[in-house]
């Protein structure tokens, strides 16, 4: 489980106001919300690449802002990221950068091993085994999105964080994208939480949503609670980025 409880962080200017949010194991959570509202900041506490002003993030009971070195690496060895742009080395090919996923050192040097989990997580991703000899400039944009994927499963983590995992691609690569974020809940029994502006796909994929606004989270729940929400910043948020009948069934 992870739980923010009245988390606050600033850069010069308030960014987190005093946010409370519990992610259950094994749900799928999508945290959306306008741009530059925070949605990133509040992911990346997780693994304590930032750390609240005010305010504790805990994660399977530790509170993560105060885990000595070896104990916050021992955290982060449980948790794939998926970076918004992939972050994928150029200069490696694919069956190196998903190589790197590998935490555990021992795994990452027998070579068998390593072998037979790029490509187990080559076919997760549904993608040919042929394409781990390439690098990333010969990738299409949907291809290198699904390779930053197969690197964060690697270490066959607990947890599965998606930074924005559909920006830049076009509505059928997002759909590719979106079912293969619920498939891997479903196959890996991970707990997913996902950042996103694409309000369609936070409503297909998610078991519940959180909307951040203002600093804090001002509504979650399920899709269906979203659609019902009286809140006028929900109404205004949804009103903005599509329209509400499209989910109504």
């Amino acid at each position: 489980m992870i739980e923010y409880i009245d988390v606050h962080k600033a850069f010069d200017v308030p960014v987190l106001s005093g946010v409370d949010l519990t992610i259950q194991t094994r749900e799928t959570l999508s945290i959306v919300g306008p741009s530059g509202t925070g949605k990133s900041v509040l992911l990346k506490h997780i693994i304590g690449l930032i750390r609240p002003d005010i305010g504790t993030v805990e994660v399977d009971g530790k509170l993560v802002g105060r885990l000595k070195r070896e104990d916050l690496a021992e955290l982060r060895s449980k948790i794939g990221y998926v970076f918004q742009n992939g972050a994928l080395f150029d200069s490696d090919n694919v069956y190196e950068n998903i190589r790197l996923g590998l935490s555990d050192e021992k795994q990452y040097n027998d070579e068998e091993f390593a072998k037979a989990r790029v490509a187990e997580c080559l076919r997760l991703v549904n993608l040919v085994p042929e394409t781990q000899e390439k690098f990333p400039a010969q990738l299409s944009g949907g291809m290198r999105k699904r390779v930053g994927i197969a690197r964060a499963i690697a270490g066959k983590p607990k947890y599965l964080l998606y930074d924005e995992p559909t920006s830049g691609l076009d509505p059928v690569n997002s759909d590719i994208i979106d079912n293969l974020v619920k498939r891997l809940a479903d196959e890996l029994g991970v707990t997913s939480i996902m950042v996103t502006h694409d309000v369609r796909g936070a409503f297909r994929v998610a078991d519940r949503l959180a909307l951040l606004t203002g600093g804090k989270i001002v509504q979650h729940g399920t899709p269906k609670d979203f659609l019902a929400s009286d809140n006028p910043q929900v109404k205004e948020f949804l009103e903005r980025d599509f329209d509400n009948a499209t989910f109504a069934a």
